[in-house]
């Protein structure tokens, strides 16, 4: 059996076929046609019929969103994609492909394929981040996403900073109309944001990285800031979910530093008297959201 992963990101829209034992067979990417829902739409449609014209068989879909269905009526919820949100997205693929359709939050697809066969495989519990141009959160128990009653399970990235003692600066406004969101102070552009406001430089997190590497003591201080608010973010996963791995997807994951500092921060925070909870690089990098999506089928 053949399964298709697609991931439905911002700017780009990615599938991904996987074999039975997991072995990739394709990978096509194509640029997310930009506000245009019966664009993305069309989009997905010709990339599936693409692959399978080319490997000769059918296949099962899953698709990995930035957002969620309702509970309500199953219109995307929370995408900040925002042309997805009220759509009726899995019901018109499936109008489109004719098949069944899983539709999953891309976290959650990036937790499911770190627990199936990546960073996080054999861990009964793995919380995934992406900390890219956003910040979202994911849960896989036992192999499985946890979606949750509203289907929000992991969306910790608006929640607010705990353990207020930043600045005196007004936290900075979310795209999802409240302040001072996790997401606000852990993506990139939160990362280049506050190094802006302390050192007055505009420089990518790539460049802050590596001018920190080379002695430079703003970028430093903007680095020891950020570890200091991811270790108090995933704190708070560890006190109330108690994962056995958190593993770390997007741009900001390949920050080899805070595999080292974050984990050394958490005992301030965490409630007990060990923390036993690992802290991972992704696998299979900014592939396994898309895998996540192709696993949503299972091994069944």
């Amino acid at each position: 059996m053949i399964r298709f992963g697609i991931d439905l990101g911002g700017t780009k829209i990615e599938i991904i076929a996987l074999d039975a034992a997991g072995r990739e067979l394709l990978r096509r990417r194509i640029a997310t046609p930009q506000g245009d829902y019966a664009g993305t739409l069309r989009a997905i449609a010709a990339l599936v019929a693409a692959a399978e014209s080319e490997l000769g068989e059918r296949g099962r879909i899953g698709v990995g969103i930035p957002g969620a269905e309702s509970t309500i009526d199953g219109r995307i919820k929370n995408a900040n994609s925002t042309c997805l949100n009220g759509q009726a997205l899995r019901l018109d693929l499936q109008a489109l492909l004719r098949r069944d359709v899983r539709v999953e939050n891309d976290a959650n697809c990036l937790a499911l394929s770190e627990a199936t066969d990546g960073a996080g495989a054999g861990a009964p519990t793995v919380f995934a981040v992406i900390l890219g141009t956003g910040v979202g959160g994911g849960l896989a128990v036992q192999g499985r996403v946890l979606s949750g009653a509203n289907r929000i399970a992991g969306e910790w990235g608006h929640n607010p900073l705990p353990y207020p003692e930043e600045d005196t600066l007004a936290p900075p406004r979310c795209y999802c109309g409240r302040q001072g969101c996790i997401e606000t102070w852990l993506c990139g552009p939160g990362l280049a944001a506050d190094h802006v406001r302390h050192a007055g430089d505009a420089l990518p997190p790539p460049a802050i990285v590596v001018r920190a590497e080379q002695g430079d003591a703003a970028c430093e201080a903007t680095l020891q800031r950020y570890e200091r608010r991811l270790a108090k973010a995933l704190a708070v996963v560890i006190n109330i979910v108690d994962p056995d791995a958190v593993v770390l997807g997007g741009g900001l994951s390949n920050v080899a530093r805070l595999y080292r500092n974050v984990p050394a921060l958490w005992p301030a925070y965490v409630f007990s008297d060990a923390v036993h909870t690992r802290l991972l690089r992704s696998l299979h990098g900014d592939s396994s959201g898309v895998r996540g999506a192709a696993w949503l089928w299972g091994r069944e």
